[in-house]
């Protein structure tokens, strides 16, 4: 009988909101892969169950057609795993110990829990988050990665890089790191740590440099002329590198990406572009982001100190030096915007005018330097309609119905 592994999510995700508001945990990206596929890679021959906040699931049951989704397991033993680990080989061979009533635990995190299928429905919730205090469990203390925050997804992108990159090659036995011949005037270094996958096109003069980390480029990746691609860096499928463009370590950009300027140790989500001149680094960037020719963001305070953060109205000191910019879904910037460190903006922001913006932006702001007024929940949505019917993305009457209940979630943020 094959393992039964239930992915949940827990409190933590209030932790990573802005990102985490239109999507479960576990499709965050650090790496190559998401949170989910990491797990998927290591429980390859397990059935595979889904929890997500309530709010999230008719949506993502959309987007995620043939996954179990808030569904209960009927019989059996069932491994409950927390969607905010950072799967590696010494846990999934702690996980793959657990007997039913025991359970691993990660600082104050659970981290993985074996129980009976039929005692599940006594620890989850309506919203599908668990309460582990009524349920009683044998527990050993390990280390392990969990997610804590957005910047820990950063902070661990280039490691995951690699180890995301040996995790494919080893599957697919071989990854490709021959460039097709019509590749003329491209200089590849360490051409062992690069894959080029079917129907990328490489302009001239374009320099991949691996000798420092893996560089993995997906199907149909354009890359224009004059660009410098260090690894380790991952670019999704059907991306766009803009010409004359640099492309630094611990890099990872989503499928369908527009991505130009100086980009260092980031994650850009998919159909995100960034496609003009200027910097962005250490940051995070949602899906359906759009930065304007110019935008900026710093990572570096003047005095190299610690950066802090706005978090659920609490400022936190996240012990960084360097972190830049954390952007939710479907938020914008305007020509020449600057952001400054440790810079949090919140879903459907349209952010514009002159000098820096708050560090804190609530979501659906409109404006945020000059004036900050709320973005009307009706012109968001058409906005959001005009753009993914842009790529050819339907968007659905769910998509509407999930940005409406995050407009309502959101609204204590806005308390300008």
């Amino acid at each position: 009988m094959k393992k039964i592994i239930l992915i949940f999510e827990d409190t933590g995700f209030r932790d990573l909101l802005p990102i985490s508001y239109l999507k479960p945990v576990y499709e965050l990206r650090s790496g190559i892969l998401s949170l989910l596929s990491k797990i998927e890679y290591a429980f390859d021959e397990s059935e595979i169950y889904l929890f997500c906040r309530k709010y999230l699931e008719e949506n993502y049951r959309e987007k995620k057609k043939n996954y179990r989704i808030n569904l209960l397991p009927k019989t059996g033993e069932v491994v409950l795993l927390n969607g905010r680990v950072l799967m590696n080989r010494k846990l999934q061979q702690e996980i793959g110990k657990l007997q039913v009533g025991e359970a691993l635990m990660s600082s104050e995190d659970l981290i993985a829990a074996a129980i009976d299928a039929g005692n599940i429905k006594n620890i989850f919730d309506e919203e599908f988050l668990p309460h582990f205090d009524n349920a009683k469990f044998k527990f050993k203390t390990i280390e392990t990665e969990i997610i804590k925050h957005p910047w820990d997804l950063i902070n661990n992108n280039g490691k995951e890089i690699e180890n995301d990159f040996k995790l494919i090659q080893k599957r697919a036995k071989k990854v490709r790191a021959t460039v097709h011949p019509k590749f003329k005037k491209v200089e590849l270094q360490n051409k062992k740590l690069i894959h080029i996958d079917k129907g990328v096109k490489i302009e001239p003069f374009v320099f991949i440099d691996a000798s420092e980390g893996p560089v993995f480029i997906d199907e149909n990746v354009h890359i224009m002329s004059n660009s410098v691609i260090k690894g380790p860096v991952f670019i999704g499928r059907n991306s766009i590198i803009k010409a004359n463009s640099t492309i630094y370590q611990a890099t990872s950009i989503g499928q369908y990406s527009k991505v130009g300027g100086e980009v260092i140790e980031s994650i850009i989500h998919s159909y995100s572009n960034k496609q003009h001149g200027g910097f962005l680094g250490h940051s995070y960037l949602g899906s359906w982001v759009n930065l304007g020719a110019g935008t900026n963001n710093s990572d570096l305070k003047n005095n190299y100190g610690n950066i802090t953060v706005t978090l659920k109205n609490k400022k936190v000191d996240t012990g960084l030096r360097f972190l830049g910019l954390i952007m939710g879904d479907h938020s914008k910037s305007a020509i020449g915007t600057k952001f400054n460190t440790g810079t949090i903006c919140g879903v459907m922001c349209n952010v514009f005018g002159y000098g820096f913006p708050p560090k804190f932006i609530p979501s659906f702001t409109w404006g945020c330097i000059n004036e900050m007024t709320t973005f009307d929940i009706d012109k968001s949505i058409e906005i959001a309609r005009i753009v993914t019917a842009r790529r050819n993305i339907e968007f659905t009457e769910s998509d509407e119905k999930l940005l409406r209940q995050v407009f309502e979630l959101s609204k204590e943020e806005r308390k300008y």
